[in-house]
């Protein structure tokens, strides 16, 4: 069955160059250094964990006297096979105003600019529903592995004192939310938070919420004119919380937050080129037909490391 293709347009005159469509949510969580990529994985990677023991160092005497205890543990990536597949029938587009670019033979092609434009967007659709995947996928549901949440509300070696519980947040109680995460993370483990790759990561509603605080317009200390005097017009980059990096990951829930190290956070795929790779056959010359299809493949999953240097936010955990 092919791909339902609904064309609804005027044309009057000379076409109107180039198309829109919705906006997407920009996958910024991979592109910009959010998890550890795990790339050229066929079908499972193990990666190996070593923890060394607390009592590594003691009293010094003439005899050699072993200390402390090493345990070696392994953590797997085991990405799951996705696939877009779209079948166009080019006789849908010949009442279209994109008609003449399809060339005057009854043998003819789709548009070369819809052609052009559809392929940009499916792989920008493709990555904007990765970016959510990756963080709160299910794999439950068709098309979709296990994204981060998931993974952390089943694990029961989250210990329960690294999760925060979480609340609707807005621009009044976002300082005082965050500081939460903080605390926790202080409190829980120390050694995490001195890591140049440590962050917070905060979905947009929270990003908002904390621009907002620093207009001075919520009751936080700023005054009326806010961070530099700049009041709603809040420019910083990066941004950051008692000096730890907020990283705005778009595919988060609201109110929903995870502070880690970036190297704790995996996403393991074939090649990361499959997920920009799109093919397009013109199906005549195989079957004489007048569809196009239209197809991409990519492999993908997530996991982390250690549990134990993951603080969550709003994130409940049935199982710890």
């Amino acid at each position: 069955m092919a791909t339902t293709t609904s064309i609804t347009t005027t044309y009057a005159g000379e076409k109107l160059r180039g198309y829109i469509s919705t906006a997407l949510l920009s996958a910024n969580t991979i592109r910009n250094g959010g998890v550890s990529v795990h790339s050229n994985v066929k079908y499972k990677e193990v990666i190996k964990q070593m923890a060394v023991g607390s009592d590594l160092i003691k009293a010094g005497t003439c005899d050699f006297d072993p200390t402390s205890s090493v345990t070696l543990t392994e953590r797997y990536l085991e990405p799951d096979e996705f696939q877009v597949n779209m079948e166009l029938c080019k006789q849908d587009f010949r009442s279209d105003w994109e008609a003449i670019s399809m060339g005057m033979s009854a043998w003819d092609n789709l548009p070369p600019d819809f052609e052009s434009y559809l392929v940009a967007r499916v792989i920008s659709q493709v990555a904007e529903e990765n970016e959510r995947i990756l963080w709160q996928g299910d794999s439950a549901n068709s098309g979709e592995y296990d994204g981060f949440k998931k993974l952390l509300e089943n694990d029961a070696n989250l210990p329960a004192a690294n999760e925060v519980t979480g609340t609707t947040i807005d621009a009044t109680n976002v300082v005082a939310e965050l500081g939460k995460i903080v605390d926790a993370a202080v409190s829980t483990n120390q050694a995490i938070i001195g890591k140049e790759d440590f962050a917070i990561y905060i979905p947009e509603n929270v990003y908002r919420a904390y621009i907002r605080s620093l207009g001075g317009f919520a009751a936080n200390g700023q005054g009326a004119a806010g961070f530099m005097d700049k009041g709603s017009n809040q420019t910083i980059a990066p941004v950051v919380f008692e000096g730890f990096r907020l990283f705005v990951a778009n595919g988060l829930p609201s109110n929903v937050c995870i502070a880690a190290r970036s190297s704790n956070l995996w996403f393991g795929t074939g090649l990361m080129s499959d997920q920009t790779s799109l093919k397009v056959k013109d199906m005549e010359d195989t079957d004489l037909s007048q569809n196009v299809r239209i197809a991409m493949r990519w492999t993908a999953t997530v996991n982390y490391g250690i549990p134990e240097e993951i603080i969550t936010y709003g994130i409940v955990n049935g199982v710890n």
